[in-house]
């Protein structure tokens, strides 16, 4: 099979090349590359329009375009495929998304050209969660802060919220994921207390993190660090609001790593800037970039990172390795089952 992959700033070509190389056997057919044009802000604005948009508010790349009509096997990671770049690649078999999200792809129109799309799981979970720890450790020992005072000719040491250690806290993770699971790992050596939100894990596979079970109700009245990296479904849309953050202790920490939309950002806005609890750290922002005047900018008490949570040199090997495999699984198979739009191809799972 004919494959093309298409790099970006975020996951270069030639890293499902080198992985191609390493795991697809000689049968495994041309491989051609194509480096999706921009810089890495404009690419990073534009996936944040497919994620609220769909994959067809960003037109097809011209260089993609001309460079997929042969293709019959597909590797991206934010690059759009709306219903125009699949007209352009009308022998297409399946698209390998080196990510978990596939908003950048029409799953509609890839089903009616019979098109398999799969995702992988689980490739950035360890940056994600080394964030949110950071996120932590930087809105209570005031980091950022304190840097930021320095290089500005001052010597803070004054700062706003609770000047609380995280060891021996009691942590609440709401979501269980990959990486919520290794968010509860990585503070084995914390010795804090973990509280999970998530209705779809077992009880034994909490005890076998060390943590325990919570309403989101129990989590948010008890927990000193709150951490969100839920799966964004219409049920989790905004699930987060005034009530729940009303149960939170002054002294307590919220953080969000997961998406914006998990979150409603006018609530935690009101009692972060009313000072209602000690702060936030937040990867992720319902605009982003954020506009120069945004109201965020001037909170004391909140930590933004530019939503890179996964964006690591370990992330960008493990994806294209991923997307790799799957592209070789299809190749020797063709199995649909596992596609995330398996069902409207009409295919059993």
């Amino acid at each position: 099979m004919r494959t093309v992959v298409v790099g970006d700033q975020y996951i270069p070509a030639h890293a499902y090349i080198e992985a191609l190389r390493q795991i697809a056997p000689p049968s495994f057919g041309p491989v051609t590359e194509v480096t999706w044009a921009g810089t890495k802000s404009q690419q990073h604005a534009l996936q944040q329009r497919m994620e609220w948009q769909g994959a067809n508010a960003v037109p097809a790349p011209p260089e993609v375009a001309d460079g997929i009509a042969d293709a019959e096997l597909l590797a991206v990671h934010f690059c759009p495929v709306g219903t125009d770049l699949l007209r352009a690649a009308p022998k297409l078999r399946a698209i390998a998304v080196a990510r978990a999200g596939v908003e950048n792809v029409d799953l509609h129109a890839a089903s009616a050209h019979g098109v398999a799309v799969f995702n992988v799981e689980g490739r950035n979970a360890s940056g994600v969660a080394e964030l949110a720890i950071g996120l932590m450790l930087n809105e209570a020992r005031n980091i950022a802060r304190a840097d930021a005072s320095i290089k500005q000719g001052g010597w803070r040491k004054d700062f706003p919220g609770a000047r609380i250690e995280l060891a021996g806290r009691t942590v609440g993770l709401v979501g269980f994921g990959h990486v919520g699971r290794l968010i509860a790992r990585r503070l084995t050596g914390f010795d804090c207390r973990i509280l999970v939100a998530d209705p779809y894990v077992p009880q034994e596979k909490l005890a076998a993190h060390g943590a325990v079970s919570a309403s989101l109700e129990e989590l948010f009245a008890a927990a000193d660090f709150i951490s969100v990296q839920a799966k964004l479904t219409p049920e989790t849309e905004r699930f987060i609001g005034a009530e729940l953050f009303a149960l939170m202790k002054p002294t307590a920490y919220f953080v969000n790593v997961g998406r914006s939309r998990l979150v409603d950002y006018a609530a935690l806005y009101d009692v972060l800037a009313s000072g209602r609890i000690a702060g936030a750290g937040l990867d992720v922002h319902d605009d982003e970039p954020l506009p120069s005047n945004s109201r965020w900018r001037s909170l004391d008490n909140v930590t933004m990172t530019t939503h890179f949570g996964g964006d690591t040199m370990e992330t960008t090997l493990r994806s294209a390795r991923l997307a790799a495999e799957v592209l070789v699984a299809f190749a020797r198979n063709g199995a649909k089952a596992h596609a995330v739009n398996a069902r409207e191809l009409g295919v059993a799972s």
